[in-house]
């Protein structure tokens, strides 16, 4: 299980643990029991449009997850085209025992409004008391902000039973850096699948 560990602790697209993602929702088969070791040799494969950045996210993953390699060492652009059984027969070839995958759902705008903020004086009680509490008290008004909400679903596969044993959907708030949020989404699922009892 610690292989499967360090893998999901590695997942994803893009706070060690900080407010800015959340898991969402997640699910685990019940029937698959994994063991220290269970993967020898598993892919790592980020499902994303530009080159540059699936690059970028699968040598991040790879790096931490001994035995990884990343997908675009095994599967070129113009694999995309390949059939199931054309797929299957290239990861068999290759040794491949497990796949962690991560893809791009949705990017949101979320708007939110932030109440304004101030002192209120008393109106009643005479003038001296609303004048010494109204005299340094002023009052922000309220204003809207818009927030890009960006949602990442990772996968963990176990090729030796051809079947899916892990799903989770993280929601990312405003992120920064591709690397950065790579381990803020990896950091958020390891800890929701240690409470699941799911990792070790």
């Amino acid at each position: 299980m610690k292989i499967l560990g360090l893998a999901l602790s590695a997942i994803v697209l893009l706070s060690a643990c900080g407010p800015s993602t959340v898991i969402t929702k997640s699910w685990r088969d019940p029937g698959t029991t994994v063991t220290p070791g269970y993967f020898k040799k598993p892919l790592v494969a980020a499902l994303m449009k530009d080159e540059a950045s699936r690059r970028v996210v699968e040598d991040n993953l790879a790096k931490r997850i001994p035995g990884a390699i990343p997908s675009y060492s095994v599967f070129g652009a113009t694999d995309s085209k390949l059939d199931e059984a054309a797929i299957n027969a290239k990861m068999q070839s290759g040794g491949f025992d497990g796949a962690v995958v991560v893809r791009f759902l949705s990017m949101d705008k979320e708007t939110s409004y932030v109440p304004g903020s101030g002192v209120y004086p008393s109106y009643y009680g005479g003038f001296g008391p609303y004048w010494r509490t109204s005299y340094n008290s002023f009052y922000s008004p309220g204003y809207y902000t818009e927030d890009k909400v960006y949602t990442v679903e990772s996968n963990v596969y176990d090729l030796k039973q051809n079947k899916l044993i892990w799903s989770g959907v993280t929601s990312s708030t405003n992120p920064g850096k591709v690397d950065k949020t790579t381990n803020e989404i990896a950091d958020v699922i390891a800890k929701k699948m240690r409470e699941e009892g799911f990792l070790q």
